[in-house]
């Protein structure tokens, strides 16, 4: 056998490989491995290997990154004007590359020793294709753009009572909120690059948390006033400030006040165009919460804070009882409002249920429009018995006695509609069946920048709506659930319960589609300039809003290059071990001789047992268990075989149990070790029936799933059909339970989440031409598969006696020869592409209870001849003989041991234990974000790429001066002066001040969410401004507005606002398609009694035999969009009278 290289030249051949395609190495650095010639003989795989001349730096500081170690100055010259920046990424680089040449490097020796005591292996044809192909792994996943890792993937045990629920980003894109099962979570946006945090949260970005509350289920941000309000399962809604830098992250925040708002939970809520919050629960219920007693209850002392709910509570509006007590009567009275939306532009409240929707008017918050999922409207019942002129007379004349009955028969015939109303509706819902059932129901509702709406359902249509409920157009991408909708820009983002995300443009085109999680996208939000996709679990991922576009490129070749500055290398060894155990018990003894001594050095152990216990009726009540998924928890007999192993593993102590599973007489138990307890979770469990149509568990297979180190590793147990001549029945056992085995998670495991689901993985990325994502098999994700049991394959053409004289003779290559399973495996037919060390120990069946020796072998009448029936196998993410571990191939193993204990005999069988090594390659999440960020803020291709995606259009604006008499409506223009690029324009109202002669008495206080105040009216507020096109905006008068004070629900006192000394200052914000930074500019709009009397700020008072119409538009000089610097001078010199 030709010399072994020294693993170091492995290490540096990796460097210069390809990240897309790693160098395959043949030589003698792998195990020796078993091949098949075209002859069909075995020999081993001896092939030298040449390794050329390396240049280790040269990946990091290649002329296509742009950024080189040094910057050329503008003077010219090699070494002058050294970019300080980008000297201190390149020391970053090196400290990087350095720890991991000192990582690769301290354990080189023990890999060398290692791979000198690795066994040889025999390797079955057919992997790598159809549904044994490999996953796809990579640095940066070759089918998805790159994405930045805001919050890896948690472990779910991790998680238990804190699952994130909803997202939502703040307006300028500064902050991003999660509300999750035990309060709220926010991250300041300038920390998304950093290293993050440590300890639990290890690799997420540095986080602030709230103090613990009921699960939150909403949330709806206020940029005007810095708030974030909160909708909670107990019904209340909690107002938060949003987080400053100087805020201690160690240190929970805590709510500024909070309320008991409904009875249910809290399921959704939005802020209306003037600044009322509006919430929804279940049963139909809907409250509005002026904005007047939400500023009442925020500006009160923090001596007065304690009754500030008081203040909130008592001012309610209850649009359901409204609306019932004006006898009307829908199917959306009764339907949970699911979700709640403002259309700021048309001044309107969309309210929407699982399968219906109502508009209502924002300003008078009256109900406008019921209609279903088709478009359909729905006919209002109004009960109206007396007219407005009898109303008045109930209410303010004397009736005589003889008029009473009539009231009184009002009363009665008002109250029994009202019932007979409620009972239809309960009728309706119950002949349309439950909602959930529906797979049209509506999943997300989200408004756009051109004013329409649009709706995703649970069979995956997407439909776009008009303002006014007309249904427009339908879009269908894909058949999975929609679970999320999201926009910006000129763009919507679809998310699905398959993970799916995609891209759309306003016209329902589709501009790009990937698998962005590997579990549902519950939730999106925009933060700085990235779209986050918030996954079932738990997962956060940044996208940017350029994707799909020629930034992607960029980014997945700068971070393919580096990929050895965020590879981390773990290692650890398996102990896999398989018995037959006849159901007997085992005694201390042989425990201690098949787990004591080979446990001392493994960090995982996983056992299967197969006739733990049997018999017709144990078998029976088995399969009614499976069937109703009831008492899967096992028997009594295999709780004392894990008890048993747990004691002989110094469970507790040393080893921790991470799950089981029971199948009838199959039994599965997994134990990690503590020290790496930490790195491990996702447990996942699962069982195949195979016996009697596939239908009892006499033979089959259980299975367990975890995720060690971001990595998949699965161990299935099986069992396969007897005797010797049902080998097609075991290739079809095998056939089936790796195509249908589907895992879920074990029963005692308790998950409080809103949404469950079952653990998911890539299915779709690795989803193969000839194969639909149902049909991949959920085995084929795993990075590693490591099968054991009693496969039952026998040895063919051999009799007893030859058997005998072989296996005493210890001539096991002949016998190798006669074993059916290596047959079959050279055939393509089972295990394709598993991996077996080299048989060299003796068949472990079928032996005498209790008979030690090889002389224990069945000497009864049937004489079995023995076979190695007990055998494990497995597949690592290897695609052939190489064995280098890095991101494209992140775990290797190789089999250290493979033996049978014959010195046990309290079975017919003999245990098998296998030994394997393992090195996996995993990405350092922190270090990753840290280059990401890296290369996002130096790279000079990604600069021009922003540049030019990210140009805002030049925009001029009519005014910045509008005075309005009552009823006045005034118009602003906007012109996009880009002749190119689209445009747009959002106005809000960053505050209302009083004048008071004529001097401003006040700042500008900001409605909720820069709402507008009740007397001003403006439309469009958003929109899209073609290019060379000029757009018209009207600000309009509404009159003198009767503020109605609510107590308990109903209105107390009323009065009329004087808003004649009034002014508000909107602001008018312009962006590009694709840009978070906008360019705005401010106009202060005042209503005054008379404009002779009352001259706006920077106007010569106008002149009355040139003035044509009160509502005449007075324009200042036309003025250019300018950034926030340029309006900020302008104003400081801004004189106000």
């Amino acid at each position: 056998m030709a010399a072994r290289q020294h693993p170091v030249d492995d290490l540096f051949s990796s460097f210069n490989s390809s990240p897309a395609s790693p160098q395959v190495n043949f030589g003698n650095n792998s195990p020796n491995l078993i091949s098949f010639d075209d002859d069909g003989d075995e020999d081993y795989d001896n092939t030298p290997t040449t390794s050329k001349p390396l240049m280790v730096f040269d990946r990091f500081y290649d002329s296509s990154s742009e950024d080189g170690f040094y910057s050329t100055g503008s003077g010219g010259g090699g070494s002058t004007g050294v970019d300080s920046s980008l000297v201190h990424a390149a020391g970053n680089r090196l400290d990087y590359m350095m720890q991991y040449l000192d990582r690769k490097l301290l354990t080189v020796d023990g890999k060398d020793n290692e791979l000198k005591q690795a066994l040889p292996e025999f390797i079955g044809s057919g992997g790598g294709r159809g549904m044994f192909k490999l996953p796809i792994k990579a640095a940066v996943h070759p089918r998805r753009p790159p994405s930045l890792e805001f919050r890896p993937h948690p472990l779910r045990e991790t998680q238990i009572g804190c699952f994130l629920r909803v997202l939502e980003g703040t307006g300028n894109g500064r902050q991003l909120w999660a509300g999750s099962e035990c309060g709220v979570r926010v991250w300041d946006m300038s920390d998304m690059y950093s290293e993050g945090m440590e300890g639990e949260d290890e690799g997420e970005v540095l986080f602030y948390e709230s103090v613990r509350t009921s699960p939150t289920l909403c949330l709806v941000v206020d940029d005007g006033n810095k708030l974030v309000w909160s909708g909670h399962k107990d019904g209340r809604i909690r107002c938060w400030k949003m987080i400053q830098s100087c805020d201690d992250h160690e240190v929970p925040f805590r709510d500024c006040f909070s309320w008991q708002a409904h009875r249910g939970p809290v399921l959704s809520m939005v802020i209306s165009s003037y600044g009322d919050l509006w919430s929804g629960s279940e049963g139909g219920a809907i409250i509005v919460w002026p904005w007047e007693a939400l500023e009442k209850a925020h500006l009160l002392t923090r001596e007065e804070k304690h009754r500030a709910h008081k203040v909130v509570e008592g001012s309610y509006i209850d649009l359901k009882n409204q609306l019932t007590a004006n006898g009307i009567s829908c199917s959306i009275l009764s339907a949970d409002v699911k979700y709640l939306l403002s259309d700021h532009s048309g001044a309107k409240i969309w309210s929407a249920g699982p399968l219906s929707f109502a508009l209502w008017d924002a300003y008078t918050r009256e109900l406008l429009k019921v209609f279903n999922i088709d478009g359909l409207a729905e006919n209002l019942t109004i009960i109206q018995d007396l007219t407005a002129e009898e109303e008045a007379k109930m209410k303010f004349a004397f009736y005589p006695k003889k008029d009473k009955t009539q009231s009184s028969m009002s009363f009665f015939q008002r109250s029994r509609n009202a019932i007979m109303g409620a009972a239809d509706a309960v009728l309706r819902v119950a002949a349309k069946g439950a909602f959930g059932d529906d797979s049209r129901r509506i999943e997300a509702l989200i408004i756009t920048t051109d004013g329409t709406i649009w709706t995703g359902s649970a069979n995956g249509l997407v439909v776009k709506w008009d303002a006014n409920g007309n249904r427009l157009q339908d879009f269908q991408y894909h058949s999975y659930a929609i679970s999320c909708l999201c926009t910006f820009g000129l763009r919507l983002w679809v998310g699905y319960a398959s993970g799916t995300l995609h891209v759309l443009d306003l016209d329902g085109n589709l501009l790009g589609e990937w698998v962005a999680h590997g579990s549902p996208i519950i939730d999106m939000a925009v933060g700085s300039c990235y779209i986050f996709t918030l996954a079932n679990d738990g997962g956060i991922r940044g996208w940017s809003i350029l994707t799909p576009g020629p930034l992607d490129k960029v980014l997945c070749s700068e971070l393919s290059d580096k990929e050895l500055l965020y590879t981390k290398l773990e290692n650890f060894k398996i102990l896999a071990s398989t018995w037959n155990v006849a159901q007997g018990r085992a005694t201390h003894d042989s425990l201690i001789s098949w787990l004591g001594s080979a446990a001392k050095d493994v960090d995982i152990v996983a056992v299967g047992l197969q006739e733990v216990e049997m018999g017709a009726g144990f078998l029976a009540m088995s399969a009614a268990r499976e069937t109703m998924q009831v008492g899967l928890e096992g028997s009594s007999a295999g709780q004392w075989w894990l008890d048993m192993i747990g004691k002989t593993l110094d469970e507790g102590s040393c080893f921790h149990r991470v799950g089981s599973r029971q199948l009838a007489g199959m039994l599965i138990g997994v134990w990690v070790r503590y020290n790496i307890k930490g790195n491990v979770g996702d447990i996942d469990v699962a069982a195949v029936p195979c016996g009697f149509g596939n239908a009892i568990g006499n033979k089959g297979a259980v299975g367990l799933r975890m995720r060690i180190y971001g990595r998949i590793l699965c161990f299935v147990n099986c069992h396969f059909a007897a005797h010797l001549e049902a080998v097609n029945r075991r290739n079809a056992d095998f056939d089936h339970v790796y195509k249908t085995m589907s895992f879920s998670r074990p029963q005692n495991f308790v998950n409080a989440a809103a949404v469950s689901s079952a653990f998911q993985t890539d299915r779709l990325e690795n989803a193969m031409d000839t194969l639909s994502m149902d049909d991949l098999p959920e085995l084929s994700e795993a990075d590693m598969i490591v099968f054991l049991g009693d496969f039952n394959y026998r040895l063919d053409d051999i009799s007893y006696d030859e058997a005998r004289d072989f296996i005493s003779q210890r001539s096991f290559d002949w016998l190798r020869e006669k074993d059916q399973l290596h047959i079959e495996m050279k055939a393509g037919s089972v295990f394709q592409g598993m991996r077996e060390a080299v048989v060299t120990f003796p068949p472990t069946y079928k032996f005498e209870r209790h008979q030690p020796g090889l002389a224990g072998y069945d000497s009864g009448e049937k004489k079995r001849i023995p076979a190695w029936c007990d055998r494990v196998l497995y597949r690592d993410s290897r695609p052939d003989s190489s064995d280098i571990c890095n991101l494209n191939c992140p775990v290797v193993a190789s089999v250290l041991q493979y033996e049978a204990c014959m010195d046990v005999t309290d079975s017919d069988h003999k245990p098998v234990r296998c030994v394997f090594s393992v090195e996996l390659a995993r990405v350092d999440e922190p270090k990753r974000r840290k280059v990401f960020g890296e290369i996002i803020t130096s790279n000079n291709k990604i600069r021009r790429i922003l540049e030019e995606q990210c140009n805002v259009p030049d925009a001029i604006i009519s005014t910045n001066n509008i005075i309005l008499q009552d009823n006045d409506t005034s118009v602003l223009r906007i012109t996009n002066k880009c002749g190119k690029d689209k445009a747009i324009f959002k106005v809000i109202c960053e505050g209302q001040c009083t004048i008071i002669d004529r001097k401003q008495a006040s700042s500008h206080h900001p409605r909720g969410s820069y709402g507008f105040p009740r007397w001003l009216e403006v439309k469009p507020t958003v929109g899209i401004i073609e290019p060379n096109h000029i757009v018209e905006i009207s600000v309009h008068h509404q009159g003198y507005e009767t503020l109605n004070e609510y107590v308990d629900g109903s209105p107390q006192n009323s009065w009329c606002e004087d808003v004649r000394d009034k002014e508000v200052m909107l602001v008018v914000e312009v962006r590009g398609s694709c840009t978070t930074e906008p360019k705005w500019h401010r106009v202060r709009v005042r209503h005054n009694q008379s404009l002779s009397d009352r001259p706006m700020p920077m106007e010569q008072k106008p002149d009355n035999s040139t003035r044509d119409h009160a509502n005449v538009l007075h324009r200042s000089d036309i003025k250019w969009l300018t950034g926030s610097r340029d309006v900020v001078d302008h104003l400081r010199d801004l004189h106000t009278p």
